[in-house]
């Protein structure tokens, strides 16, 4: 039997404007005022194929708008806060975006390490096995204290070097020595905050998986708030009550008091609520997970985590090829990406809410409910995308006014944004068809067709434009993203092939 989260009813307006054709329809049957049949009938069928009913899209806005409302709500707080660590100077702002980008691969290692698990996760929830969610959690949990570790010595013994990489002389006259202090200084602190975010990302996936959006959410919620707080206060300080302006390092503090509020909240959280949680009522009595779903998980999530780690320093090479045009470059990056982050929150969400729907729908064995409500998913993540694109695309001439820096990276940064705007779309159906693969658990294929596309084509393009031509970065950009085409063309193929649709947790 599925367990399904609750219908919610999200969004009224919404619905009633995807049922309004549905209702014409109807309506003019009954008055005679018919087309010709033949016509009728295909509008119905792809009606019918692309867009669901009222109940599902209640499942849906369930699953997504608590996801959705925290992502929001983080990217915009981290753009306000890129605005103030903007207000300090390109320098200042560079040193700050280097780091990021290094603790992003940090961040996606994690989350790719805990997705091979989440799988399991998900399909156990699905079944009504407590037991096994109870085992996945601990192997969450080895995978992310690892992780850290491996992370936290590397940063420590090599961070000069990671961030030097990116520093090079371009049109602008900005220092480059400040921008590596400004760096420094910035990644000491933020080494303190790797824990609480690795046990936070343990409990809040797990408690995604398993139906329970909303207090994950409400964390993320509370722990934005405080770290623009304490960023307006140590960013800038306030000399009335003797708070010195600590810049970077202020920025840094702040970041790391906000993950130890959100971790604290998710684990108390979660342990006072056992009646609703009953997976973590002796989570840690033993350290011991099964052989045999160990070593499906390893098999499973070794292609995530591996995965996720190629891509995400895919993405950190390509912004350094980027960065060979110069300091401004990287500059007009961090705007870009931070920027494009809060507008990209639309398909991110809805990955995820085509893992955790699509999944509990394998673990139940409902697989051809699976593959249809798929095809729905995808669908509207992509008309999603395209409006929230065209809004993106009307914005991205004002939005880098807010920063406090120089005109040409302004500039700069306006175009990439626009460049983005134009491939969200496509970037959407790209994410939707990784996260339908991943959700069967088709790791080997999701490797190939995530990281394995940035290795083999984006990264060598990238190279090749940065080093052997005098290509400006927009140019460089439009025909890296452009590749999206072949990876989307790829993605249809593979969905449409349902090699994804498969149960992994039916012990019989």
């Amino acid at each position: 039997m599925s367990r399904q989260a609750p219908a919610y009813d999200f969004f009224p307006v919404l619905l009633d404007i995807f049922f309004l054709m549905e209702y014409n329809i109807i309506a003019a049957r009954k008055n005679g005022r018919t087309a010709p049949a033949q016509k009728n009938k295909r509008y119905i069928m792809i009606f019918k194929k692309f867009i669901g009913d009222r109940a599902f899209y209640r499942r849906l806005f369930a699953v997504m708008t608590p996801i959705l409302i925290q992502n929001v709500i983080t990217n915009f707080v981290s753009l306000l806060d890129n605005v103030m660590v903007g207000q300090v100077g390109t320098e200042p702002m560079s040193g700050v975006a280097i780091v990021n980008q290094l603790m992003f691969v940090f961040n996606l290692c994690i989350f790719g390490g805990l997705a091979g698990a989440g799988i399991f996760t998900a399909q156990f929830y699905g079944k009504g096995d407590n037991g096994g969610i109870r085992e996945t959690f601990r192997v969450k949990l080895y995978i992310a204290l690892l992780s850290m570790a491996v992370f936290m010595a590397l940063f420590i013994s090599s961070g000069k070097t990671l961030i030097s990489l990116f520093l090079h002389e371009g049109e602008e006259a900005l220092d480059l020595e400040a921008t590596l202090g400004f760096g420094l200084d910035y990644m000491r602190v933020m080494l303190f905050g790797m824990l609480p975010f690795a046990v936070t990302q343990v409990y809040s996936s797990t408690l995604r998986e398993t139906g329970e959006t909303m207090l994950p959410m409400k964390a993320g919620i509370v722990a934005v708030f405080v770290n623009f707080i304490f960023n307006f206060i140590l960013i800038f300080g306030i000399e009335p009550i003797g708070i010195p302006a600590l810049g970077v390092v202020g920025a840094s503090v702040a970041t790391v008091i906000a993950r130890f509020t959100e971790c604290a909240i998710v684990i108390i959280w979660t342990h006072l609520h056992r009646d609703r949680n009953p997976y973590i009522v002796g989570v840690y009595r033993t350290p011991r997970v099964a052989g045999s779903l160990l070593g499906q998980i390893a098999i499973i999530g070794a292609p995530l985590l591996l995965n996720e780690l190629l891509w995400a320093s895919g993405m950190t090479m390509l912004n350094q090829c980027y960065s060979v045009r110069g300091l401004e470059v990287v500059s007009a990056l961090n705007i870009s990406t931070t920027v494009s982050d809060l507008f990209f929150c639309a398909f991110f969400a809805m990955g995820t809410t085509v893992s955790i729907m699509v999944g509990q729908l394998l673990g139940a064995g409902e697989t051809e409910r699976a593959v249809d409500e798929n095809i729905k998913l995808i669908a509207f993540s992509v008309a999603l995308s395209a409006c929230v694109g065209a809004v993106m695309a009307a914005l991205s001439p004002f939005i880098p006014l807010m920063y406090n820096t120089t005109d040409a990276v302004r500039s700069l940064a306006s175009r990439l944004l626009t460049v983005s705007a134009v491939m969200m779309p496509l970037n959407a159906f790209v994410n939707a068809s990784y996260f339908t693969l991943r959700s069967g658990g088709k790791t080997v294929i999701t490797f190939i067709f995530d990281s394995g596309f940035v290795w083999t084509l984006c990264v060598p393009l990238a190279f090749v434009l940065s080093r052997f031509t005098s290509l400006p970065v927009v140019p460089m950009f439009i025909f890296v993203e452009g590749l999206n085409l072949i990876k989307a063309a790829f993605g249809f193929y593979l969905v449409k092939s349902r090699r994804w649709v498969n149960n992994l947790v039916d012990r019989g």
